[in-house]
């Protein structure tokens, strides 16, 4: 507030500049302006923060021109009212005297009225012979023709700023909620991806929000939020991208590494060109040929001896029931949803699952996605075209030829794989497919 330069008679009020420059700008009103009392009323709540006023200003305010009898404001008018305090109370719903006084003084202050006064201070008007006011005192309204214009320009930047404010906010409500329905989406489909840092990131962003801050700073945050939302639905389009490739192109279950290395969306597990779990899924193509006998848990736990890793207290797996508790452990050290692993019981029933875990962590690092490499072998099992007999077949040749290499375990791992066979050729009459018979006779196999 300015430094009062002057007092009207007799001490009672403070000249300021803002009130001086109020008065230049009322005797400069076009004496054929015309407003709407009401309508610059409201552009002056709108924008009443730029103004400086107040609510409760602005009531005494809505008061003052409630006295004027006219709702259009003419230029050339008088555009005085007089009322008593007592009046003013009644219509500012009971406002003590002493903050009518402080809320007038604001008006004053803001350039939304002038005041008038009587040489004594008194509000009045008198009446000339034909009843006509020759002379008033109280409060002169004129600022709110002359400045109607300017009241409208900030009245409509306010509301543009809001506008803009509003939305921002929603960019920030619908992308938040985007970004967190395509994580789980991620996640439940076994979309080879990091996930896990991937809601890192995220936090750190939905972290900088503020309570209370200015659209602009909104507006960065929305945009670094808005590029991450791009990433995830790159990763996820790229990933249905590559499920149909690999549909049309390749029956070999594989999914194709990230393109961008340096992204937020590095694989979990490590990457290779091998086939995953050690068999293709090629091998399954006639699974009518293959052996409706559930395969020994000796066997199962020779050709994946990393499920031993799992069982506490470094003992062995005893039965079928300790088995499938170590799967349990193996999951989600793989990344496996418990959607996905609940899929795959429900297609292959909980025995096979469970060797279908267990081969795939044999091979873990040699798949790129676990959980996807699940889901697409669950989906197999549902069309009837898997079984885990070519998967152990694989596992056991593979163990057989590492073996060989190193000098020590050939004969265990042979006498499995002989064992694995026989099961094969004795199964009653069945033919056994030609992916499955190569896998039989490659060289190595004991006769």
């Amino acid at each position: 507030m300015t430094q009062p330069l002057a007092t009207t008679p007799f001490g009672r009020r403070p000249m300021t500049l803002g009130m001086i420059s109020s008065q230049v700008t009322a005797t400069a009103v076009p004496k054929d302006a015309t407003v709407h009392k009401w309508h610059v009323f409201q552009d002056i709540k709108d924008a009443r923060i730029a103004l400086g006023a107040t609510d409760r200003a602005l009531t005494v305010l809505d008061a003052l021109l409630s006295f004027h009898p006219d709702t259009a404001l003419y230029g050339d008018s008088e555009l005085i009212v007089w009322p008593s305090n007592e009046q003013l109370i009644r219509r500012a719903n009971g406002m003590p005297p002493t903050t009518l006084r402080r809320h007038l003084a604001v008006l004053v202050e803001c350039g939304l009225i002038i005041r008038r006064d009587s040489p004594n201070g008194k509000r009045f008007a008198r009446k000339g012979q034909g009843g006509e006011i020759e002379q008033a005192y109280g409060f002169d309204i004129s600022p709110i023709v002359a400045r109607a214009e300017e009241f409208k320009d900030l009245a409509e930047a306010v509301r543009s700023e809001k506008k803009a404010f509003r939305l921002v906010k929603e960019r920030l409500t619908i992308c938040r909620r985007d970004i967190v329905k395509m994580i789980d989406a991620g996640i439940e489909e076994g979309v080879p991806a990091n996930w896990g840092r991937v809601q890192q990131a995220y936090q750190a962003i939905v972290g900088q929000i503020p309570r209370t801050a200015p659209r602009q700073a909104f507006e960065a945050i929305a945009e670094e939020l808005e590029g991450l939302w791009a990433e995830v639905r790159e990763a996820l389009e790229s990933f249905v991208k590559t499920q149909k490739m690999d549909a049309n192109e390749s029956r070999n279950g594989r999914h194709i590494q990230n393109s961008k290395p340096d992204s937020k969306f590095e694989s979990e597990n490590g990457l290779g060109n091998k086939d995953e779990a050690g068999a293709n899924v090629a091998d399954t193509d006639n699974v009518r040929s293959l052996p409706k006998r559930e395969l020994p848990l000796g066997i199962v736990l020779d050709a994946c001896p990393n499920m031993l890793w799992l069982v506490k207290g470094g003992g062995g797996i005893r039965n079928w029931r300790e088995f499938l508790a170590a799967a349990e452990v193996a999951r989600p050290a793989m990344g496996i949803s418990p959607s996905a692993w609940e899929e795959a019981r429900t297609a292959m029933g909980e025995q096979q699952a469970g060797i279908t875990i267990a081969a795939i962590y044999q091979r873990q690092d040699q798949i790129n996605s676990a959980g996807g490499y699940l889901r697409s072998l669950t989906d197999r099992a549902k069309a009837g075209k898997f079984s885990v007999w070519p998967m152990v077949m694989a596992l056991l040749r593979a163990k057989l030829d590492a073996s060989k290499t190193i000098g020590t375990g050939a004969e265990t791992a042979a006498v499995d794989l002989e064992t694995a066979g026989k099961i094969v050729r004795t199964e009653s009459r069945l033919e056994i497919s030609d992916a499955l018979r190569r896998s039989l006779d490659k060289p190595g196999r004991r006769s």
